[in-house]
């Protein structure tokens, strides 16, 4: 659980309300369809491997700073370059409005596209 220090104490950040905070971002975002299937086949054998991709939202604390690994599924047709820039630029914006905390990295797998 991440915790932030200011002159009133320690504050504390659960997993789940990082998560569904993220979750909740990227649904609102245009041009992505939602998340990434979770216990795919693919995600299967790559959790089997130890690459550890069966979730759709991956979120590791480094240095004090977050980062994110998303798997998303495009709406067919959009710019994948424009979305995934607007999808980072929005998480950023996001998560230091609501919790304060940076994120260093964030790292868009596109899983797939829809109509």
């Amino acid at each position: 659980m991440p915790e932030l220090e200011n002159h009133l104490g320690t504050i504390g950040i659960s997993d789940k309300y990082l998560y569904s905070l993220v979750e909740y971002t990227v649904s609102t975002c245009y041009g992505v369809a939602g998340l990434g299937k979770r216990g795919s086949l693919f995600s299967a054998i790559m959790d089997k491997a130890g690459i550890g991709m069966g979730k759709a939202v991956n979120i590791d604390i480094h240095g004090g700073k977050l980062v994110i690994g998303l798997h998303v599924v495009m709406i067919f047709g959009v710019n994948i370059s424009a979305v995934t820039d607007s999808l980072v630029h929005k998480l950023r914006y996001t998560i230091k409005d609501k919790t304060g905390m940076d994120i260093s990295r964030v790292t868009v797998y596109i899983d797939g596209m829809t109509d």
